[in-house]
């Protein structure tokens, strides 16, 4: 599918002012986890039938088969309607459908794409807790015992698993030669016997991430991904998949989300505080160079020039921008600014709660790779730097 980017930007701009739910702010603050997941799966369910949910995936599905600039007009006009984000189904859409569409069998394809479009719920099980951003330190450990792995250990920080049918599972099947060998990737039912699930309480008050506790749990060989041993190189296409298109959304939410902190101001009557206004002057061109790169970045992709470190220099530089802003609204806001107030569900990471928006920025500098290992990255494989020890104490001694 192809056609002209302003041609669609028109039609997407349209289809969102009939269709973004009205006062959907309203309705999702103070909510409890059943709403919330009534209304994702309404707004998913409308996504989907526009063709709006799945730009990314290949022609032949609903929506599928658009080039990179026409996603990128999709994305850019959901962020400009402050259309809810689909925080419940971000896993399957991109995580679990890119690896599948990447790696999977046709057997699982045929199996677990549908699904998706149909509302199945995807979670993630990579980090644990002592394998957070390091996954060549996962612990989990899959014996195959004829036609299953026999899978034990403990995942953490999973998005949602409290809802998810299904988990994209990084397990560790050998324990000799070096630690990316011994990984491979399967895909768990989440109601198989042995799977248990803890929410995690959060100090926003949210329950967002989960533990995942996997006792004696049997994984189907017909659900590994890729060949034993090729986890690593599996998840880190899992990885990718959710670069590029959500830092574009994130990061025009983060420019349209500007009129919100001008707004307080003079809500609060300081518009000519001449510290503020500085603050906001130094801010203002950080989120435009925040929206810069990661267009850029999808024009790289675009191109086929990408090069090793890119994303990790927008994840990175949004990361931080996140934290400024959030930290300028918390404290225009005053004093009404500390006041613990309910959240809103399905929102972005500035919904102007300000205290919830301040601590939840501090979830980007450490998901989906710590700011210390996006700067390893682009200090390692882009400057050609040397690689840290794996050991401080070794003085001076190279990986």
């Amino acid at each position: 599918m192809s056609g002209d980017p302003e041609t669609l930007r028109a039609d997407v701009r349209a289809w969102l002012q009939r269709n973004v739910p009205a006062d959907w702010r309203a309705a999702m603050t103070g909510c409890d986890q059943d709403a919330f997941v009534r209304a994702q799966r309404a707004w998913f369910d409308k996504l989907v039938q526009a063709g709006y949910a799945t730009p990314h995936w290949p022609a032949g599905w609903p929506g599928g088969g658009r080039s990179l600039a026409e996603q990128k007009v999709i994305y850019e006009e959901i962020a400009r309607a402050d259309a809810p984000r689909l925080i419940l189904f971000f896993v399957a859409l991109y995580h679990a459908a890119c690896t599948l569409i990447e790696w999977g069998s046709e057997a699982q394809k045929r199996e677990h794409l549908p699904g998706i479009l149909q509302g199945r719920v995807w979670c993630q099980g990579f980090s644990e807790p002592n394998a957070g951003s390091d996954l060549a330190a996962v612990r989990t450990r899959a014996e195959l015992r004829g036609e299953h792995y026999v899978v034990n250990g403990q995942k953490i920080w999973s998005t949602l698993a409290q809802h998810a049918d299904h988990c994209l599972l990084l397990v560790r099947t050998d324990t000799a030669g070096p630690p990316q060998a011994g990984l491979t990737y399967l895909l768990l039912d989440m109601r198989a016997k042995g799977v248990s699930v803890r929410p995690i309480a959060q100090i926003t008050g949210d329950d967002e991430f989960s533990e995942i506790f996997l006792d004696e749990v049997k994984v189907p060989v017909a659900n590994r991904v890729g060949a034993q041993g090729q986890g690593w190189a599996v998840a880190q296409s899992t990885l990718a998949s959710e670069r590029g298109l959500t830092l574009v959304e994130l990061s025009h939410r983060m420019r349209y989300a500007l009129s919100r902190i001008t707004g307080l101001m003079r809500e609060r009557g300081v518009e000519a505080d001449a510290a503020l206004r500085r603050d906001l002057g130094r801010l203002a061109p950080k989120v435009d160079a925040t929206c810069a790169l990661a267009d850029q970045y999808l024009l790289k992709r675009i191109e086929g020039t990408e090069a090793p470190g890119d994303a990790s220099i927008v994840k990175l530089h949004y990361a931080r921008t996140l934290r400024d802003f959030t930290a300028l609204g918390l404290r225009i806001a005053g004093l009404k600014g500390q006041y613990r107030e309910p959240f809103i569900r399905g929102g972005g990471m500035e919904t102007g709660n300000w205290p919830f928006d301040f601590m939840n920025s501090y979830n980007w500098t450490i998901a989906g790779g710590s700011d210390e290992i996006q700067r390893n990255i682009i200090a390692e494989r882009m400057l050609g730097m040397p690689r840290e020890p794996k050991d401080w104490r070794l003085s001076g001694e190279r990986t």
